[in-house]
């Protein structure tokens, strides 16, 4: 089941034809918007709760090129939670399903009011519950990546 589904904006173009890198970056901050709808976040939950999310790291992966128009569609699997945050990684596919390009993302509970970390409140546990989540063990091939050069031999 689809979180988000959108087009390629024109604007998003650039001048190698396809969509700018910042571009999937945007895409996958819609994602997150959708994930808070999702999870009963949206703006009179927030305002309900005083309670939002803010993104304390993110890895971006680049599969394939996405074109102007071209139909994209973002999926997100919950890899891991805790009281205060959520672990999740999204996918960005196009509509035959390659994948386009990967986001793995910290998320973190912030009390409006305070600006600080804060437990979810209780009334959203339950949508966070149904989020699709990883079995241990079992996450995505592109989750948990770390970024380098491969060691050098001799």
């Amino acid at each position: 089941m689809a979180l988000l589904e959108t087009r390629v904006a024109p604007e998003w173009v650039d001048y190698n034809g396809h969509m700018n890198d910042a571009e999937y970056a945007r895409v996958f901050s819609l994602g997150v918007e959708a994930l808070m709808e999702r999870i009963g976040l949206d703006e009179a939950g927030r305002a309900r709760h005083g309670y939002t999310l803010y993104t304390l790291e993110t890895h971006l992966g680049y599969r394939r090129e996405a074109h102007e128009g071209q139909p994209l569609r973002v999926e997100v699997t919950l890899l891991d939670r805790d009281a205060k945050r959520l672990h999740v990684f999204f996918e960005m596919r196009d509509l035959e399903g390659n994948l386009l390009a990967t986001s793995e993302q910290m998320l973190m509970g912030i009390d409006s009011d305070t600006g600080r970390p804060a437990p979810f409140p209780s009334a959203i546990e339950p949508a966070i519950a149904a989020l699709p989540a990883a079995e241990a063990g079992a996450w995505p091939e592109a989750a948990g990546r770390r970024i380098g050069l491969p060691p050098r031999r001799g």
